[in-house]
């Protein structure tokens, strides 16, 4: 059972089992101290662990009075200009206490030491483009193949077709035809936002350690850029290897991590946050 998207006091919320959670994606018009309020019974209510909340920084302050801690943070998250926060707060001791810690930094440690360098080029019959309704049937197939559960419904061709049609950008990389990795760009257009989550990446096992996702990030960079997008940002596995450093080598900062946040592949998971800005040279 997927988590629960609703409108809260008027902004957008999701919550369910599978997370744990509430995670208020985007304050909108909301009364910070009604929403907060709000949120805590929601929690409660079902037994989550945790209530997790990307807010702007202007808008922090009753969540910080209210018990809400500082996680992590993106620099011009809204409309290029404005401090995002992503503000946490526990409802239990073990939902808090983070046992891979030393994992964790050795991770970021090994990231933040990679050089931004070059992408070597696709191989010969290889290319990166910008998917269309018409790859619904293998993008499922393909989510289905690397994911055992996740936040979303990414495998349901519905979720995917509704989230083609709104303000997301799909990339897939397509070998000899066959499509065999994808990431998406989650763009917010508005203009006090102008952000995009990269996420969703998935490459196929027999497929891997050829820097798809390195080409599939710098060809989304590209496309949301040319509409408009100032800041990029990912929410990535804290035990990932391989993304942390994809990001980072990308030219990502580090902007911290979430413990205990996310369900991936059966598993709550801690994540590391790491955004761009897109505005301050060609990507």
């Amino acid at each position: 059972m997927y988590d629960t998207t609703l409108a809260l006091d008027g902004a957008l919320v999701q919550h369910g089992e599978n997370n744990s959670r509430v995670y208020m994606m985007d304050i909108r018009e909301a009364d910070p101290v009604f929403l907060i309020a709000h949120m805590n019974k929601l929690a409660v209510k079902h037994g989550y662990g945790k209530i997790f909340s990307k807010v702007p920084k202007s808008k922090s302050k009753a969540f910080l009075q209210a018990g809400f801690a500082v996680e992590a943070l993106v620099n011009g998250l809204y409309g290029g200009t404005e401090k995002g926060l992503f503000l946490c707060k526990y409802f239990t001791s073990e939902r808090e206490q983070e046992l891979k810690i030393p994992e964790y930094n050795q991770v970021l440690s090994l990231a933040q030491a990679k050089n931004t360098s070059p992408l070597p080029p696709l191989g010969k019959g290889t290319r990166v483009r910008l998917c269309t309704v018409e790859d619904i049937p293998r993008m499922s197939l393909l989510y289905k193949q690397v994911f055992s559960s996740y936040p979303f419904p990414i495998d349901d061709p519905l979720f995917i077709e509704s989230s083609l049609k709104g303000t997301t950008l799909f990339a897939g990389i397509e070998k000899k035809g066959n499509l065999v990795a994808l990431a998406s760009a989650e763009c917010n257009f508005a203009k006090d936002h102008l952000h995009s989550e990269m996420t969703d990446f998935a490459t196929l096992p027999s497929h891997r350690g050829n820097n798809y996702a390195s080409h599939l990030l710098l060809f989304l960079e590209q496309e949301a850029q040319k509409k408009g997008i100032k800041t990029a940002f990912t929410i990535a596995r804290a035990i990932s290897k391989g993304m942390n450093i994809t990001f980072s080598k990308a030219g990502y900062l580090y902007g911290g991590r979430l413990k205990n946040n996310t369900d991936i592949s059966g598993n709550i998971e801690s994540m590391n946050v790491w955004y761009k800005d897109l505005t301050a040279k060609a990507v």
